[in-house]
């Protein structure tokens, strides 16, 4: 499921947090800081598509993501290349090789990297 940008913006602080008060959430923000309010509104609505949930102490809520950051990468990557590159992987990679102006050196360390990521498995 895709987030809108200000879901995507509280989420990233929630994953690095770990869990959090609207307040703590709302304090990682830049200024202008969103408002308490917006902040909460965000987090009910991540919890409606199950993004998120809480822990009631009393009257405090604790947010925690239910979703981790690894696996919404993962889809959205998924999804990018199933939309915009023909669900080919080399076709991405290409692409990306290419805007960034990557050199044989970069893609030969890449490969490496790759390799060894692999033989973990």
């Amino acid at each position: 499921m895709q987030l809108t940008k200000a879901e995507e913006q509280v989420m990233q602080h929630l994953w690095e947090m770990g869990e959090g008060l609207v307040k703590d959430i709302r304090d990682r923000f830049d200024e202008p800081k969103p408002v308490r309010n917006t902040v909460s509104t965000v987090l009910r609505i991540l919890e409606k598509k199950d993004f998120v949930s809480h822990k009631t102490y009393g009257n405090v809520h604790v947010y925690y993501p239910l979703v981790s950051k690894d696996e919404y990468s993962k889809s959205q990557l998924f999804g990018l290349m199933k939309s915009y590159f023909n669900n080919s992987f080399p076709a991405m990679a290409s692409f990306f090789a290419r805007e960034k102006d990557l050199t044989i050196q970069d893609l030969e360390q890449l490969m490496e990297e790759t390799k060894r990521e692999l033989s973990k498995e």
